[in-house]
């Protein structure tokens, strides 16, 4: 441990990925563009109001920030954001976020904090809803909400309390489809956390290490530097590279493995750092086999990134994908390019041999954020490689927002 602790603090890597300072956000404004996208959003459909339960749409509309995974599985909030009124937050610990016009308690939707039995505090927080409607002016008969993951008890009491309930979730995710020039300050900033993590990974990569105490490194720099959380452990060595998807364990990684991983970091001032690479250890002399799919991924991710641009439709960007060889469709990736911003977001694009079943379609707006993916592996096993860009879509086509080197040895000089 001591050896490791003392590659974490002078990695060469580490020096050339220093972090900048904080942006200077203008916080107030940030918030205040962020909760006038969601009235926007919330006008549009007609809607009175949103209830808003999920902690990623709490820190968009205000910039509430406390229990984010407790609340993500046992939901003791929830924010009133009326189209024209004030905020009210229900059920909070605390009292210190500016956007929030007052604090009321709750009546709790979830078995941990109200019982067995939620039809009481659901017919509470139906009559509850109805005088803060009326006190705001709203006094149409079936007034229209959007409401964010409601449990049926809380859904059949406003229903049958005469509200209209639209999907939350979608008000949501439209609302932060476009980021403003804070927001993308926030996000290079999270990205650049990111890759000093990413540094100081590959810094202490030696084999010997576990899976887990390499990916350890990323969640340290996270932490230290007011990060929030990591969504998923994807990190993978050796055979465990193919198939995707096997996240991080106590597996001592080898000489001559490639270690896979994909950040997916929630990072400082709540926004997402969401980039992939593969790296070779302990060795200078990959195989041809690891060379040929850390080809492949690296022409798809590259290939697609020139290719998306502004006024593209989803099914456009789908029918244009980089095109890989039968043997590596099987274990492709889930999509080849979604959004972000606090978290991944709408919209994901899928391969085309995924439309038909998932695929909707949209269009590429620009100051929208993409991560461009590629998994390539062979069905009939072998290394795998994962690799993923961050990218700012504009007028002229995508700006890459990450910036971390690709591996040399593993690309070889044909690189594009």
């Amino acid at each position: 441990m001591d050896a490791l602790n003392a590659t974490f603090s002078n990695g060469l890597l580490a020096e050339r990925f220093p972090l900048p300072p904080r942006p200077d956000v203008d916080m107030a404004r940030m918030v205040a563009y962020r909760l006038e996208r969601v009235r926007a959003e919330l006008r549009a459909a007609d809607c009175a109001m949103a209830v808003l339960l999920n902690p990623v749409s709490l820190r968009y509309a205000v910039d509430w920030r406390e229990y984010a995974l407790f609340q993500s599985r046992l939901p003791c909030y929830y924010l009133y954001v009326p189209v024209e009124g004030p905020i009210v937050m229900h059920g909070a610990y605390g009292g210190n976020c500016t956007a929030i016009d007052a604090y009321r308690p709750a009546d709790y939707l979830n078995v941990f904090d109200g019982g067995i039995d939620l039809a009481d505090n659901a017919r509470a927080l139906a009559n509850e809803m109805t005088g803060f409607l009326r006190d705001i002016g709203i006094t149409e008969k079936r007034p229209r909400i959007a409401a964010e993951r409601f449990n049926p008890s809380a859904a059949q009491a406003l229903m049958q309390s005469g509200f209209e309930l639209i999907d939350g979730e979608a008000v949501m995710e439209k609302a932060r489809y476009r980021k403003s020039e804070d927001e993308l300050a926030c996000m290079r900033y999270s990205i650049a956390v990111a890759q000093h993590g990413m540094a100081h990974m590959q810094d202490a990569m030696t084999p010997g290490m576990t899976e887990n105490a390499l990916f350890s490194l990323l969640h340290k720099v996270n932490i230290q530097f007011d990060g929030d959380w990591i969504d998923g452990r994807m990190l993978a060595s050796g055979p465990r590279t193919n198939p995707w998807y096997q996240e991080a364990s106590d597996r001592v990684i080898e000489t001559g493995d490639l270690v896979a991983f994909d950040t997916d970091m929630i990072g400082p001032y709540g926004y997402c750092a969401d980039i992939s690479r593969t790296w070779l250890c302990g060795s200078d002399k990959p195989t041809d086999a690891q060379r040929d799919v850390y080809r492949r991924a690296y022409d798809e991710v590259h290939t697609n990134m020139a290719m998306i641009k502004a006024g593209m439709t989803f099914r456009e960007v789908s029918e244009a994908g980089f095109r890989q060889p039968d043997a590596f469709i099987a274990n492709r990736y889930a999509c080849l390019a979604h959004g972000v911003g606090m978290t991944d977001e709408y919209p994901k694009i899928y391969y085309r041999e995924d439309w038909d079943r998932h695929g909707y379609d949209g269009v590429i707006e620009p100051n929208t954020v993409l991560c461009v993916e590629s998994f390539t592996g062979s069905d009939k096993g072998g290394p795998g490689v994962k690799l993923e860009e961050m990218v700012l879509v504009t007028e002229n086509g995508c700006e890459p927002m990450s910036s971390y080197p690709f591996d040399d040895v593993l690309l070889g000089s044909a690189a594009i």
